[in-house]
């Protein structure tokens, strides 16, 4: 960006049909749209990090919750044949008990004999008693694990779904809005959680031109007019040219500038002609390196215009969280 910023300022200082306060004015808006684009491509980067942090936080979630229902399953089963066993052994020493009770009478080996083994089986009761409160414990605390993870995915699946109805919803007024313009070189296209709106550049700009034509300023004001005041959104305005070169001692003189100045020129005519709010917007160039098509250089030559939902409300549970 930089050396973009360098060339614009070589040419205008050599191009002699560039007065001195139309350099300063093109170099002041270069610069504050490229500080634009910085802090708005670093703010898209971390939210884009994040919510596919989170989409993988939530299938771990998942993952947890079926394990921890295989566990329970295993630990309820694990439960009931100690329960049949402690109670087997219950059964046992009362039946040891008698026993003794009526050896009394024998000899005092036998008597010996038995007592020792009542009071193994007596101590073997006591360890699968320990055994049966311990599992017991363990299944009561696996039980709330289970119920605090199923809690905790329902309210991200909960907060996504409206995001993701949000976002249709937004791209289904924005349809209706530019239907009128769909044979002639626009596309509205829902995906990876955003809204991307093509403009062909036949419908905005003549050749090398960065002036809107027309029928392209109807088109953008009528998209500026369907997302105004809605402050929760990110939008950025992306020139992309073909590969033809453009070399031209004037501006622009380059792919690079011609399409920044495209986008910048996008971005005037939408705060011109709504209340949009201006700290949602930025514009940037991405000359030729973006192709959408190898055989139609004409589908290259385009403005995209890139509408992203506010994640505060799925950001705000992560935060809670840790």
């Amino acid at each position: 960006m930089k050396s973009i910023v360098s060339i614009l300022g070589i040419g205008l200082i050599v191009a002699s049909c560039v007065t001195p306060q139309k350099y300063q004015d093109l170099l002041s808006k270069e610069q504050a749209c490229s500080q634009e684009l910085e802090k708005y491509k670093t703010m898209a980067i971390d939210n884009e990090a994040k919510a596919k942090n989170l989409t993988e936080e939530r299938d771990v979630l998942r993952a947890e919750v079926t394990q921890l229902k295989k566990d329970t399953l295993k630990m309820g089963v694990d439960y009931r044949v100690l329960q049949t066993q402690y109670d087997k052994m219950v059964e046992l020493n009362t039946t040891l008990e008698k026993e003794f009770t009526l050896s009394r009478s024998r000899d005092a080996i036998e008597t010996a004999k038995l007592q020792a083994n009542l009071e193994a089986s007596i101590l073997e009761a006591q360890r699968k008693e320990d055994a049966l409160l311990k599992l017991e414990d363990e299944l009561g605390r696996k039980q709330k694990l289970l119920v605090d993870r199923e809690q905790r995915v329902k309210e991200l699946e909960e907060i996504i779904a409206r995001q993701d109805a949000a976002v249709s919803a937004l791209k289904n007024k924005v349809a209706e809005a530019l239907h009128g313009f769909n044979d002639k070189g626009l596309t509205v296209e829902q995906k990876d959680g955003k809204i991307y709106v093509s403009l062909e550049a036949k419908l905005l700009f003549a050749s090398g031109s960065t002036n809107v034509e027309s029928e392209g300023q109807k088109a953008i004001i009528e998209l500026a007019k369907a997302i105004q005041g809605d402050d929760d959104l990110e939008i950025i305005v992306e020139g992309h040219t073909d590969a033809d070169a453009l070399n031209s001692a004037k501006h622009p003189k380059n792919n690079w500038e011609l399409s920044v100045l495209r986008a910048t020129a996008v971005v005037e005519i939408m705060l011109a002609n709504s209340d949009i709010n201006p700290a949602i917007l930025s514009a940037s160039g991405r000359s030729q390196f973006h192709p959408v098509s190898e055989t139609d250089k004409a589908k290259n030559r385009r403005i995209e215009v890139i509408i992203s939902p506010n994640l505060n409300a799925l950001f705000e549970i992560i935060g809670n969280e840790q």
